[in-house]
């Protein structure tokens, strides 16, 4: 008897072995084929769905990058107005486009939508008209690396959005990040380029791990556009301010040597500068980076799939992602990794939000001084105040992630950036007793963001009548004169070859 369940046991470990073995040979086989290419990516190509040929498993989980599902404490991938939840932004970005519309940004593959769909880029009828230049696209498509190689990178500089309209029509994707003969990551935006040059580095000696982060920084960075270039004055020429270095008073030094500004706040007079999302740069700052952690490893984990690996295209937040995002390196459990990171956020958030309304209040108390006679030489050190707080209280909010990338150094800014503008509704207050008002300065509704938008004199109703007509008369035309051009070139087969 013995022997029968011996023997049957035996029989039972081999054909388990068996199996074993032939899923390792039938997985061999598998990674064999997975990516032998079907189709022959030649010069720039900038669509997605072509590359997928060839790399189905990315371009499949790329796509995933539609959901607008997910929703952490604070943050979504869905379409959550940031000026209804916090009214008081309309005050500090009055005379700027974002006092129009400012909502939770989507994930890539909604890029050129949701750049049609913003009220900030205008209703622009015909080609030319609007008030964005064409380097606004620059970070939102596979057709910007074509459109800089064809053009010449001046040029593509120096129109309008509207102008380029009908040559940007895929999002972001593959020919951003990817050599498409070699697959190795490249840079694609020589703006990048030329700030390790202006910082005195190579970045043709960036490691491959440095890579998988750099990629990233061609777009999530802080920019402006540079109008005073030697003989290219009517570009809008894409740069950034790291001559300095990365941190907030680095570029804080660097725009005020310049003096530049994005805008001027039609309120208080302050020459503003407008943060647009620091993310590589607060990253730069965090213990992840400082330990070799690249932006893939947490925001484009590796993901096996029918015996595969290769990396996940579903950019989104390591938090809709915890086990193969966090889980590779962090061992607690997931409940006390989420408590983590947002206490975190929940306290830069705590004091973000209090600053935000102090500036506000700022804008409008320096806007009464200016009515009752103020002169320039009293208001000097007001201004420049609360240019450099909304400067730091935007360095750290506009970030995605910066609350968790580098708290420390987020709250950090966000303290200095409250001192700084406490000190300058002090010398307002004295500026105001000087001129006779000796009591606090009428406040508008914080809390009510239409009233808000009508108090700096934003017609909202009319923008979104025009945008309406817009994307139904302007955007079909757009898209189908780039789908036609599209539809002309040939897609060549490997078996063609």
């Amino acid at each position: 008897m013995k022997n029968w369940i011996l023997f049957g046991l035996t029989a039972v470990i081999v054909f388990l072995l068996a199996m074993l073995a032939y899923t390792i040979m039938d997985r061999k086989t598998e990674a064999r084929f997975a990516y032998q290419p079907k189709v022959i990516l030649e010069g720039i190509e900038p669509r997605d769905s072509v590359w997928g040929l060839n790399y189905p498993r990315q371009y499949q989980s790329y796509m995933k990058t539609k959901d607008t599902t997910f929703q952490s404490m604070y943050n979504t991938s869905g379409f959550k107005d940031v000026l209804d939840d916090q009214p008081e932004l309309v005050i500090l970005w009055a005379g700027y486009a974002f006092s129009k519309d400012y909502n939770h940004p989507r994930g890539h593959a909604w890029a050129i939508t949701d750049v049609h769909n913003t009220l900030r880029i205008g209703s622009p009828m015909e080609p030319g008209d609007g008030p964005q230049p064409s380097t606004c696209w620059t970070c939102k498509s596979t057709d910007v690396p074509r459109l800089m190689s064809e053009m010449g990178l001046t040029e593509y500089y120096s129109h309008k959005l509207s102008h380029l309209a009908t040559e940007v029509i895929n999002p972001i994707g593959c020919a951003d990040c990817h050599n498409p003969k070699t697959m190795n990551l490249t840079i694609t935006r020589p703006a990048l380029v030329e700030a390790f040059e202006a910082m005195g580095k190579d970045i043709n000696q960036a490691s491959h791990q440095q890579m998988r982060s750099l990629v990233c920084a061609q777009c999530h960075v802080e920019y402006y556009f540079d109008k005073t270039r030697p003989g290219e004055e009517d570009a809008a020429y894409l740069t950034f301010p790291w001559k300095e270095g990365l941190s907030v008073e680095s570029m804080e030094k660097y725009f005020d040597n310049i003096d530049f500004a994005d805008w001027t706040h039609p309120i208080s007079k302050t020459k503003m500068i407008k943060a647009q999302h620091p993310d590589y740069e607060l990253y730069e700052m965090s213990v992840h980076a400082k330990r070799g952690v690249s932006c893939a490893d947490c925001h484009m984990p590796y993901k096996n799939e029918g015996g595969q690996k290769f990396t996940d295209h579903h950019i989104g937040s390591p938090l809709s992602n915890v086990e193969n995002s966090c889980f590779v390196c962090h061992r607690e459990k997931q409940e006390d990794l989420l408590t983590d990171v947002y206490e975190r956020q929940r306290k830069v958030k705590e004091g973000s939000s209090k600053l935000q309304k102090l500036i506000a209040m700022a804008h409008i108390e320096a806007g009464k001084a200016w009515e009752l006679g103020a002169s320039e030489e009293q208001m000097k050190s007001v201004l420049e105040g609360i240019r450099h707080a909304q400067w730091r209280w935007d360095f750290v909010v506009a970030s995605h992630g910066g609350a968790f990338h580098a708290p420390l150094e987020s709250s950090r800014i966000i303290t200095s950036a409250t001192g700084i503008i406490q000190e300058a509704r002090i010398n307002l207050t004295r500026i105001l007793a000087d001129l006779g008002h000796n009591k606090p300065v009428e406040m508008p509704d914080f809390n009510d963001k239409d009233k808000l938008q009508l108090y700096i004199g934003l017609d909202i109703p009319k923008e979104k009548a025009a945008k309406e007509t817009f994307l139904e008369q302007v955007v079909p035309q757009w898209l189908k004169e780039g789908k036609a051009r599209e539809a002309k070139k040939e897609v060549k087969t490997v078996s063609s070859r």
